[in-house]
């Protein structure tokens, strides 16, 4: 039963969820939309193949095909002498194996039980280089071709790391959304960060945007969402920022992430 549940089981409990949160709209939560028909997919490929394996008696998985009938002495003491070296090591197989279980029994359990949630403002904080995030739509800034009106936090990160001419951007109207986190550099400047995913949670980068905005932290609170509807313009070194016209607090959007 044990292996039965290491195998199908997990399985099937993973599929299920992913099923669950397909159908209730928020496998985005994990993944990038764009990769959700690979995901359902293979979660009802899984709950098949789970479903199946009922019909395999238990205690199968341990029949190697033997023919005993047919098994000479000296094959027979081979498998004997392979037996008792097995045994002699069997106490911390089965002492990993059981850790490993658990471990991975836990993870399915508590995607079961646990609501869904998204990664968190500190997280986004705490994985933020000040780089621009990767594969955030710089090819087609650089083509000088893309509609900006499209663009979101991650795409206009790429534009302000990336322009050679930032003047050619400036006058830009945007209407941006993302949560509020300090800049380091300067008081008078708040970012708005936003976390970029390119397949899935697991590589979910934050990027952030300068918005001039002196006074902001007597009104805003680092992690509040806001959105953001000013222009591009340049500051006194030079460098692409967001000069805002309004700067509205909104409750945490149901999808926070960008893809």
């Amino acid at each position: 039963m044990g292996t039965r549940w290491l195998g199908a089981g997990l399985a099937a409990a993973l599929a299920v969820v992913t099923l669950g949160l397909a159908a209730t709209g928020r496998l985005a939560l994990y993944i990038n939309p764009d990769q959700a028909w690979f995901a359902v997919g293979m979660a009802v490929l899984a709950l098949v193949g789970a479903v199946a394996s009922f019909a395999l008696p238990l205690g199968a998985e341990a029949d190697h095909g033997h023919d005993h009938d047919h098994v000479d002495e000296h094959d027979h003491d081979e498998h004997d002498e392979l037996e008792r070296a097995a045994g002699r090591g069997r106490p911390w197989t089965i002492a990993l194996t059981a850790t490993g279980g658990l471990a991975a029994s836990a993870v399915a359990v508590a995607a079961l039980v646990l609501p869904p949630a998204p990664l968190s403002v500190e997280l986004a904080m705490a994985r933020d280089t000040g780089t621009a995030p990767l594969f955030a739509g710089a090819d087609d800034v650089l083509l000088a071709a893309a509609d900006t009106s499209t663009f979101g936090v991650g795409d206009w990160v790429s534009v302000f790391s990336s322009a050679t001419s930032p003047d050619a951007y400036e006058g830009t109207h945007v209407t941006l959304t993302g949560f509020v986190t300090p800049d380091d550099a300067d008081a008078a400047t708040l970012r708005l960060g936003r976390l970029v995913i390119t397949h899935c949670v697991i590589d979910a980068q934050p990027a952030s945007l300068p918005v001039a905005s002196p006074g902001w932290q007597d009104d805003l609170a680092t992690g509040e969402w806001v959105t953001v509807d000013g222009v591009v313009t340049t500051d006194a070194s030079g460098a692409l920022i967001i000069e805002p016209r309004d700067i509205a607090p909104i409750p945490a959007p149901d999808d926070p992430y960008e893809y």
